[in-house]
Formats: C-alpha cells, sequence, structure tokens
C-alpha cells in the first residue's frame, strides 16, 4: 500500500507541476558561483519574466512560486523576513535549531505549517504540493538522501540553493567543499536574488541596508589599536571538532566583530579538524555553537576537561562565549550575532 500510495502522490504532482507550476525553467548551466539576478525590474505583471543565477545554475521565472518548502532555521528566516509567508507551503527543521519565539518574524512561524522536525525527504515535498524547495548542500540537500535539484526536477519541483552551501570544488573534485563568496555577502545575495524572484525588491534592498548599518555600527566599537583576539568556533565533536572554515557565518561573525578567525585559511564551510591545529592556533577565545544535545553548558564542560586543550589560552583564562545555531548558520540573525560577539570581544586582549 506504502508504494502504491507513494506512486499516486508522484503521479499527482507531475499532473499539478505541468499545470500549476512555479514556471520556472533552467536557461542554463554554470560553473557553481555566485548568485545574480537579472530581470526587467518593477512591479506587478511587468516584472516577470525574470532570470536569477544560483550557485551557477541559471533559471527563469514566469512568475512567483507560490508553494515554497524550506529546510532547516536560517532558511525559513530568511523567507520570513523578505514578508514571504503566504508563498510557503511549510517549513522543515528540528525542533532544537534555533528559538523562533523572540524573532520578528515569530508570527510567520506560528502561520505556515512546521511539515517535519527530522530530514526533509522528496514525500513531503510531494506531500506538501511544493512547487519550490529553498535548501543547500548539507542543509537538506545531499546525493545520499536523494534530495537534490536533480532528483526534484524529475518531480516537476524547483530548487533554490542557498549560496553558503555552493560547492566550490576546492577539494580535488569531490564536490562537498562549500563555499563561493564571503558569509555576509551570500546572505545578501539570497536576499537581493529571493527579492528578484518574488518582486520584493525594496523589501530586500531594506533589509540589506539594515544589516549593514547593524554590523557598521557594531565595527565601529570595536577598539582600533591593539592585536585582535584570535577566535576558534567550536560546532561540536569529541574525537575531531565540527568548526567553520572562511565561507561559513562564522568567519565573517567573529572578522566583523574585531576578532581574528583562526581558521580562516580553511576553503569550505562547516568541516572537521584536528584538535592538533587548535591547541597549535592557540585561540584566546572559543566560540560554542548551541543546539541540540549535548548543550552548550556540556560542550563547555568537556572542552574545559579534555586534557589537550589545558593549556590553550581560551581554556587557561575561562573565555568561552555561547551562540545560537540559528545566529551562525547564514540567516538574517548574522548581523545581530556580530554585535553580540563584538561586546564580548571588547573585553578581550589579543596575545
Amino acid at each position: 500500500m506504502r508504494t502504491r500510495h507513494r506512486s499516486a502522490a508522484l503521479l499527482t504532482a507531475l499532473a499539478l507541476a505541468a499545470l500549476t507550476g512555479c514556471g520556472a525553467h533552467v536557461a542554463e548551466d554554470g560553473k557553481d558561483g555566485a548568485a545574480k539576478a537579472s530581470g526587467t525590474g518593477g512591479g506587478g505583471s511587468g516584472h516577470y519574466p525574470v532570470t536569477i543565477e544560483n550557485c551557477g545554475t541559471r533559471t527563469t521565472y514566469d512568475k512567483a512560486p507560490r508553494r515554497v518548502v524550506t529546510n532547516d532555521v536560517g532558511i525559513a528566516d530568511i523567507m520570513f523576513a523578505l514578508g514571504l509567508e503566504d508563498h510557503m507551503a511549510g517549513y522543515v527543521m528540528p525542533g532544537y535549531r534555533g528559538r523562533i519565539d523572540a524573532v520578528a518574524w515569530k508570527d510567520a512561524y506560528g502561520k505556515v505549517p512546521w511539515l517535519s522536525k527530522k530530514a526533509i525527504t522528496k514525500e513531503i515535498a510531494l506531500d506538501a504540493r511544493a512547487d519550490l524547495v529553498f535548501a543547500g548542500w548539507n542543509y537538506g540537500f545531499g546525493e545520499d538522501s536523494d534530495v537534490t535539484p536533480a532528483s526534484l526536477a524529475k518531480l516537476g519541483i524547483g530548487s533554490y540553493v542557498l549560496t553558503e552551501s555552493c560547492r566550490n570544488g576546492t577539494d580535488g573534485g569531490q564536490g562537498s567543499a562549500r563555499g563561493v563568496m564571503p558569509p555576509l555577502d551570500a546572505l545578501y545575495t539570497d536576499l537581493k536574488t529571493l527579492g528578484k524572484i518574488f518582486d520584493v525588491e525594496d523589501r530586500a534592498d531594506a533589509l540589506i541596508a539594515t544589516y549593514r548599518k547593524q554590523i557598521a555600527d557594531a565595527q565601529a566599537k570595536v577598539p582600533k589599536d591593539g592585536a585582535r583576539p584570535t577566535v576558534f568556533l567550536y560546532d561540536g565533536g569529541q574525537d575531531k571538532p565540527m568548526t567553520s572554515g572562511r565561507f561559513a557565518g562564522p568567519h565573517d561573525i567573529i572578522t566583523k566583530a574585531g576578532g581574528d578567525h583562526v581558521m580562516k585559511d580553511l576553503h569550505d564551510s562547516w568541516t572537521t579538524v584536528g584538535w592538533e591545529s587548535v591547541v597549535e592556533r592557540d585561540p584566546d577565545v572559543i566560540v560554542i555553537n548551541d543546539y541540540g544535545t549535548p548543550t552548550a553548558a556540556q560542550k563547555k564542560a568537556f572542552l574545559k576537561s579534555y586534557g589537550p586543550l589545558k593549556n590553550v589560552s581560551a581554556i587557561k583564562n575561562d573565555r568561552i562565549f555561547v551562540l545560537d545555531y540559528a545566529d551562525l548558520v547564514e540567516s538574517p540573525r548574522n548581523p545581530a550575532a556580530v554585535a553580540a560577539l563584538s561586546g564580548y570581544l571588547r573585553n578581550v586582549g589579543g596575545h
């Protein structure tokens, strides 16, 4: 019965896509890279068609998608910050990933269906009658799950890839290394491009201007003299720590806040390193990414008890700062995270 139900859902989805899809078609494929948008501009019927470039793929939209499904909290945040909840069929995210009760768009979270607290699947997208899935590589898209832009296209469902997660080809053709531009630029790029797709460019421009000012205000308070405190981002892991390279949100958050990101030479977004590299780089501060289990308190307890780290400056001086998961992945919460970390780092001297 389950197989028969899925087959029926597939046929229904394909029929709906043919009749009422989001009006998007792939124009051409290019190298994985920055997203660009071009079109007629303006509002109303004169706005479409518009052609955008996202992670190297050009897509033309004849109209705005109406039933978007997002994966993960930062991606839902982007849609809600742009005021696009009426264009959404639902969102997918674990319950432990980010508070949703203290954001300006909290009412949107209550209005739009929470489809699953597990990983996104093709079945979820089909059941929601999605015309577009907004996710990212390792933020819902992945060959292991067979949820990819290519597999969704076969079901008549379009895709938009989170720019922070664009694959960059720096790992010998393996395809897993991610990031093609500075993380905050990735946020601004997605806001600008989605503004074009959904004909809300004024909203996108206003958000970008607000975020730039928020960050500039935080930077203005960074001491001009003295060494920048060095900072390591600890996501989790005991055998090997998961951390941020230069293309994940923490890099720009740390740098704009007045710190020196110790893993800035890693041409990837979220990745693992060896503890020996952390010891060698001897960070003044460790920022913990707080989500799920182990909790931030448990992560801190591990760091302080882990023998190889005992002489690291951050551990010796108990300089451990906590930020929420939703603050650190690409999201509209990044600018506030810059301000929060900047306030902490102002009281920390460099080496």
